[in-house]
């Protein structure tokens, strides 16, 4: 019987997560509307006694029901790491800052003493940010290790409340012979853009206690990244930075390198599709080549990179003893650079430590290059336009110059037109190597529907049974998508709204017409729904309307099925 009651009580904490001074719900999928529905949640935490951690993640909670749970945290002075990420699936956004203040408030009565703060995946938007900048000024945040705020929508404005907030912490901890002493620092796609960046940055700098810093998706360019690079100088103890996907250019790029070389703890560096460059690649195969002794990951993918840059890489990490990885895919090395790579690999011992090179976008052709050089001579303040317009207003001035006449445009690559004006596999394999990044180059995305619209045509030649056509779709869609969902101007909500619409789910008041589903557009869906570059909060909406019954999917068959499947795991 002793045996049967120690059973029952295993298990009655084993569906709570008692453990270590931790009460866990996370992953229920609870949907805690009001006070009653939040009953079991709150007297858990009454009796737990030195409760130090409270995992809430994977659960909805409203305003009542967080007013109930954090009258019940009032108490609980040892409560040191709030883990609340995924808290608010299906709330509106003005639910979110009351329950968060409220949850901040119990916090701060009960003299609790935080060291980690998770609220990622909660798209809040700088109004959530307000939800916890008394908490973050407060002497509850005056010990905080680890601040996780990934994937929260904050905007501009939600970075600057965010900085403000820390900046404060610091000083009034600092005054009270406690300093803000916080190591990990997660942020990532949050459209901070150069202003959230550089407003940041100088919390950082004031901070200097840095060990892990993962910033990537944030629409930063040159100008974020250099203030950030000054204030990472400021932060010995930087162990990893995580940089992917903004745009340094080799400004940027550059004054990383500077940086890099008073980090000599620095063991993961990742600036993957940050655009650095061939100069930028060089400065920072310098910095490696002289320092950076426990270097253990470097990721440069998918930068413009050419072969001579790329091997200047190698060559600086061939001392790197504690190396374990480098990434050079998807830079611009052509066949012979590739070999090139892979033989100096070779001389050096490193062959397990080179990541593929399957996406390399061959070798730039000569008035890239010369572009390039010119670029390197202008100031280019002008940060959200893309590059190459950039490069193609610079050569059309510089004619202009030379001789009276009006300056004409690069034409368009014929074939890009052709493929999305009538797709077809063949069409899109003609392309070549570098068919993800015509076609991006081609579409506004900007224009929501114009983005959706280009999706569906890629789309649309996706063959399941042919790996060749099927890693070309998924490709080009990556690329085109990667760069909307970073585009400031981009609006996520109006392209899946676009999107239902000319699926024939929903109906649109102008009148766009519906396009015919088949397969490829859905199975290039789920690919799209697993992807880092799409919204959370997006995948709600898309199961909605693919649950309900509608002839068109239906017809889908395998498409569809999997499709709901991964929506449902997402």
């Amino acid at each position: 019987m002793a045996t049967d009651i120690v059973a029952q009580l295993a298990d009655s904490l084993a569906k709570t997560g008692v453990q270590d001074g931790e009460l866990s719900y996370k992953g229920q999928g609870r949907k805690l509307d009001d006070a009653q529905s939040a009953e079991e949640i709150v007297k858990d935490i009454q009796k737990f006694e030195g409760l130090q951690a409270l995992r809430m993640e994977g659960n909805t909670i409203g305003v009542e029901a967080a007013q109930a749970i954090a009258k019940a945290l009032e108490t609980k002075s040892k409560l040191k790491r709030c883990y609340w990420s995924d808290m608010f699936t299906g709330r509106l956004r003005p639910e979110i800052p009351p329950a968060l203040n409220s949850l901040g408030d119990a916090l701060m009565l009960a003299g609790a003493r935080l060291t980690v703060l998770d609220l990622s995946d909660n798209a809040f938007g700088p109004d959530g940010v307000r939800g916890i900048e008394k908490l973050l000024k407060s002497t509850a945040c005056f010990t905080l290790q680890e601040l996780r705020l990934n994937n929260c929508g904050m905007g501009i404005g939600g970075g600057k409340i965010l900085a403000a907030s820390l900046i404060q912490c610091h000083k009034q901890s600092r005054e009270n012979n406690t300093p803000l002493n916080l190591k990990v620092f997660v942020a990532g796609r949050n459209r901070l853009e150069n202003d959230g960046a550089t407003a940041l940055a100088q919390a950082f700098q004031l901070m200097g206690s840095l060990e892990e810093v993962h910033m990537p998706q944030n629409g930063i360019n040159h100008a974020g990244v250099t203030a950030l690079a000054s204030a990472m100088q400021q932060n010995p103890g930087l162990r990893i930075l995580n940089l992917n996907d903004n745009t340094f250019t080799e400004k940027g790029a550059i004054a990383m390198a500077q940086a890099l070389k008073h980090l000599n703890n620095i063991q993961v560096i990742n600036f993957g599709d940050c655009l650095v460059r061939p100069e930028g690649a060089k400065a920072i195969a310098e910095t490696v080549s002289e320092g950076l002794p426990i270097l253990k990951e470097l990721n440069l993918s998918y930068g413009e990179i050419s072969a001579g840059a790329a091997l200047a890489v190698v060559q600086a990490l061939k001392n790197k003893d504690k190396l374990e990885k480098l990434d050079l895919n998807g830079n611009c090395l052509g066949e012979d650079g590739c070999k090139a790579v892979k033989d100096m690999i070779e001389g050096v011992n490193m062959v397990d430590l080179l990541g593929s090179l399957s996406d390399d976008e061959g070798e730039p052709e000569d008035d890239e290059d010369e572009d390039e050089e010119d670029n390197d001579e202008d100031d280019e303040e002008e940060e959200d336009v893309d590059e190459e317009e950039i490069e193609e207003e610079e050569e059309e001035e510089e004619s202009g110059s030379n001789k009276l006449s009006t300056p004409v445009s690069a034409p368009r690559p014929p074939d890009v037109s052709s493929f999305l004006s009538f797709p077809s596999p063949d069409k899109l394999l003609k392309l070549g190597a570098k068919r993800a990044l015509l076609v991006q180059q081609q579409v506004d995305v900007t224009d929501a529907r114009k983005t959706a619209e280009a999706f569906l045509k890629i789309a649309s030649v996706y063959k399941e049974e042919n790996n060749d056509v099927k890693n070309a779709v998924l490709d080009t869609i990556d690329t085109l998508l990667r760069k909307a969902f970073s585009t400031p101007l981009f609006q996520g909500y109006s392209f899946v709204s676009i999107l239902l619409v000319l699926l024939g789910l929903i109906k649109s008041e102008d009148k766009i017409k519906p396009v015919l589903v088949v397969p490829g557009h859905l199975y290039a869906l789920e690919h799209v729904v697993r992807q880092d570059y799409f919204p959370k909060e997006n995948v709600a909406v898309l199961e909605a309307f693919m649950s309900r019954s509608n002839k068109f999917l239906e017809s889908c068959g395998n498409a569809r099925n999997g499709l709901l499947s991964t929506l449902q795991r997402v």
